[in-house]
């Protein structure tokens, strides 16, 4: 090979090492300041709400769950009471449920009451949140004892 073909080389593989390096450091900042999708999926918007389905007066108190029960994961066992305060759950330490699993993001989800009912939202986390057997895309509306997973931590809804 040529000097100049191999001086090329060197200099593509300095530039593709360089955005590996960069992209990386996004990846970092991200998991540990939040991203700006999560941000944004944090801050309220009334255009989301209007979307739910919304449930007659009388089934909304008739099963109305009054606590979250952590069931699988290093937390099983834990009971948060439901008052109405948004539960952020994830690794950060500012977190209503801080749960310390490798697959969790600092601020992985969010479950929240809306108009009678519990909404669980997804806050830009990297490998997801599930209701049941469904990725969670946008808010949605959590029944009692469906299964929320989170990494390897599950919690539901009780009365």
């Amino acid at each position: 090979m040529t000097p100049f073909t191999l001086t090329l080389i060197k200099l593509a593989f300095l530039a593709v090492l360089w955005l590996f390096v960069i992209a990386a450091v996004g990846v970092i900042r991200a998991d540990l300041f939040g991203s700006k999708a999560a941000t944004r999926a944090a801050q309220p918007q009334p255009a989301r709400a209007a979307k739910l389905p919304k449930q007659p007066r009388a089934q909304q108190q008739r099963s109305a769950p009054t606590k979250l029960v952590v069931v699988q994961g290093e937390r099983a066992g834990t009971v948060i009471d439901l008052t109405g305060v948004p539960i952020t759950i994830g690794r950060a330490n500012d977190a209503t449920l801080v749960v310390t699993d490798d697959y969790a993001s600092s601020r992985h989800a969010r479950i929240y009451a809306q108009d009678g009912q519990w909404i669980v939202e997804d806050l830009g986390s990297t490998n997801g949140t599930y209701l049941g057997r469904t990725k969670v895309s946008r808010p949605m509306p959590v029944p009692p004892g469906v299964p929320v997973r989170i990494g390897k931590t599950v919690i539901e809804l009780r009365k």
